[in-house]
């Protein structure tokens, strides 16, 4: 089965479907960068534990699939819509990132807690 590599900031690598390929105006450079940030911090912190890692994580998760019309020049959507990007493959993309992430992450704690186990016998 061909395994889809995921890590971070693979959406927005230059090669990608993603990334638009025209000049951008100076608010689409801003806009991208908001977004770059928010997919980035959606995926640094995704198992973060420290003190801000969690919050980072959340406020990313809840502006990305926060749907619907807005009037906030800044929302996801419109920030999309302004790129021409497709809002929908972007969080399908990350959802599956997510749930890839999510597996390798229990799948370590897993082999950790065997070992664990193993070295108490």
């Amino acid at each position: 089965m061909n395994e889809r590599v995921y890590s971070q900031r693979s959406l927005f690598k230059p090669d990608t479907s993603f990334e638009p390929q025209r000049r951008k105006t100076p608010e689409q450079t801003l806009m991208l960068a908001v977004l770059d940030d928010a997919v980035s911090c959606f995926q640094k912190y995704i198992v973060a534990q420290e003190e801000k890692g969690p919050s980072f994580f959340h406020e990313a998760e809840k502006w990305i699939f926060q749907q619907g019309k807005s009037n906030w020049l800044f929302s996801f959507d419109n920030v999309c819509a302004t790129l021409d990007l497709n809002p929908g493959c972007i969080r399908e993309e990350l959802l599956r990132w997510r749930s890839h992430r999510l597996r390798e992450r229990d799948q370590v704690g897993h082999r950790m807690n065997k070992s664990r186990y193993a070295s108490r016998n």
